[in-house]
């Protein structure tokens, strides 16, 4: 008889309240699962990786993993990189019969909205301020990736708070590699007319990128005294978040884990991103699996800077057909205010 676990797989970051906030998702996650070990791991950086959290698992006597990635969205990570690790480790294990099955990603699901919009207003609220919503922008601020549907789900999911919540307007920019980045992105939503700005990450834990997306808020904000500029909080555990990851795993056992690949960069020719049909499965992280945060010996190693916002310097990811953008990663530095 099989022995199940499951098994939460991360991104990974050099700060270290980040790392401390997705060891809370597997608490929280275990909550759900009682009668579960329930493990996780980092592509990249913090520790524990994904080959250790499984290792876990199998010590456990765990021979069937239920696997869901801990990001927000199915982009290269997700399908990639990620998928990678867990076949590899699914061939490398000893025991034949030893299955992993990988659930399907988080991306637009109405337990998000329902999450995002209680950080939304969670800012609106603790505002000194009375400003109408139909006086006030909503910038959606995402992560940024080379695909294009991931991209387009932030679109999405602007749209649903916006439309949903209320707000007078609403804009998207992303954090890196895409466009626009979050200054032009500001800077554009700035000379719209709206008395107010409320800026959302859609991330799921503080990190690097977060606390750059806060400055450059306040660096904007300075620029433009005569708009109020409110940062709402990510999304991290609120009970929603849990939620959906919860359904994910229960999804596996359902058969409701198949991604959607009908606009996948990697198995469909989309717009502008022909040459990357067909690239092959591989995760570009081993150089980085487990170097450690700030506080555990990763020194001044400046490799999150740069990984965070280009993705094109030695990982062999495909790069971005328009990195060249006026408003873009090649041209925008995403730290300049």
């Amino acid at each position: 008889m099989r022995k199940t676990g499951v098994m939460i797989c991360g991104h990974g970051s050099r700060d270290d309240r980040a790392v401390a906030e997705f060891a809370n998702l597997q608490a929280r996650l275990g909550e759900r699962f009682p009668d579960l070990p329930v493990e996780y791991g980092f592509l990249e950086f913090a520790t524990p990786i994904i080959r250790t959290g499984l290792d876990k698992l199998a010590a456990q006597g765990v021979d069937h993993v239920l696997a869901v990635a801990g990001m927000l969205l199915s982009a290269g990570h997700v399908k990639n990189d990620i998928a990678s690790v867990l076949n590899q480790y699914q061939a490398d294990h000893p025991n034949p019969d030893f299955l992993i099955e990988y659930a399907r990603p988080l991306d637009v699901d109405a337990k998000m909205m329902y999450a995002a919009e209680a950080r939304i207003r969670e800012a609106v609220e603790a505002a000194d301020t009375d400003v109408p919503l139909d006086e006030t922008l909503l910038m959606v601020v995402g992560r940024g990736t080379s695909d294009p549907d991931a991209n387009g789900s932030i679109s999405k999911i602007c749209r649903m708070l916006w439309e949903g919540i209320g707000f007078g307007w609403g804009e998207v920019c992303y954090s890196g590699v895409t466009f626009p980045l979050v200054a032009p992105g500001l800077e554009h939503a700035a000379r719209l007319g709206y008395r107010r700005i409320v800026v959302f990450p859609y991330f799921l834990f503080t990190g690097v990128l977060v606390k750059r997306i806060y400055a450059i808020t306040d660096g904007i904000a300075a620029q433009y005294p005569d708009i109020e500029f409110l940062k709402a909080g990510y999304l991290n555990d609120h009970p929603k978040v849990i939620d959906t990851f919860e359904a994910r795993v229960h999804g596996i056992s359902t058969g409701d884990n198949a991604m959607n690949c009908q606009l996948c960069k990697y198995r469909e020719q989309v717009v502008g991103f022909e040459a990357h049909q067909g690239l092959p499965q591989m995760s570009h992280h081993h150089h980085v699996e487990g170097i450690g945060t700030n506080e555990s010996g990763g020194g001044d190693h400046n490799h999150e800077h740069s990984h965070e916002h280009s993705h094109e310097h030695d990982h062999d990811h495909p790069p971005h057909p328009h990195a060249e953008h006026p408003h873009g990663p090649g041209k925008r530095n995403p730290e300049a205010v």
